[in-house]
């Protein structure tokens, strides 16, 4: 079975669901959380009803109001930074004005500076994963056999990550326009276990690619990259199919507070999957094809 001869229609694929990820950032980007903007979280427990949540606010004198259902019966209502002193004045006042049966659970403040710090460290662990998973890919494999290079090998890794990347954030974009679920420092842990994901299994599968490049030569590059393909496809579905259902039980069943995380997980896990596959593995013999025209034209 010929799997590669068909990889044009898995860059298709691919492109089905990226062209809308990147145009959901662009239009509406992701919503950050408290902790990405700065300022102060007040939830409650007892009402989802938004607007009297809404008019409790604005009479307490409060600014930049967002207001988001947390579980089946509460709210979470986001506002500019306020002080310990008028936390105390809002606390008192939830009573009075909501009745009983309706009472603080949690309240935090995120000033600028550590909200800016956090911001930053999310981007400077994305861009240094991906630097590491260039040096390393380039490294280990410097020993495949020419026209075959380990430089592609890297790039083309990057690549399909990209691929992953870029639609679990499009679909953070579409949720945060579409239901208000805003990204937190979660979000990022999650989005950084994708990466991992993503890379390990691509390097394994790049690294029978390798073996069989070392067995068979690199000139016939279409033919020794399915043959691995099939050989890891089992184990490689296998794998992801497990790792996948258990995310799904935990998104499911589990607690309103990683609920999010999970999703970003079962989201990445299944677009990792899928580019390590049909996406990484098919740009090498596309790239070699490329650079072979390239020559024989000049």
């Amino acid at each position: 079975m010929n799997l590669m001869k068909h990889r044009k229609w898995y860059y298709v694929f691919a492109m089905v669901f990226v062209i809308p990820s990147i145009a959901g950032l662009l239009l509406w980007g992701l919503k950050p959380s408290i902790d990405f903007t700065g300022g102060s979280k007040l939830e409650l427990r007892g009402t989802t009803d938004q607007d009297k949540a809404q008019e409790f606010a604005e009479s307490n004198e409060l600014s930049g109001i967002v207001i988001q259902e947390v579980g089946d019966n509460g709210l979470s209502i986001r506002f500019a930074e306020i002080n310990e002193e008028k936390h105390r004045k809002v606390s008192g006042s939830i009573g009075d004005f909501f009745g009983d049966g309706v009472e603080e659970v949690a309240f935090e403040t995120v000033g600028p500076t550590i909200s800016s710090e956090i911001t930053q460290n999310a981007f400077v662990s994305i861009a240094l994963a991906s630097l590491i998973i260039i040096f390393y890919i380039g490294y280990s494999f410097r020993r495949v056999p020419k026209p075959a290079s380990s430089f592609r090998f890297g790039i083309t890794a990057i690549i399909a990550l990209a691929h992953d990347t870029i639609i679990v954030v499009g679909v953070f974009a579409f949720l945060g326009r579409f239901l208000n679920i805003e990204v937190d420092p979660l979000f990022i842990t999650g989005l950084l276990t994708v990466i991992g994901f993503s890379v390990h299994d691509t390097i394994v599968i790049f690294d029978r690619i390798r073996e069989n490049l070392i067995k068979k030569g690199a000139s016939e590059l279409e033919g020794t990259v399915n043959l691995s393909l099939l050989e890891m496809l089992p184990r490689t579905i296998n794998t992801s199919f497990l790792v996948w259902s258990i995310l799904l039980i935990l998104f499911l069943l589990g607690g309103e507070t990683t609920k999010y995380f999970v999703l970003t997980l079962v989201i990445g896990i299944l677009a990792g999957t899928y580019s390590s596959l049909f996406v990484a593995s098919p740009l090498l013999i596309t790239w070699q094809e490329l650079k072979k025209k390239k020559k024989l034209s000049a």
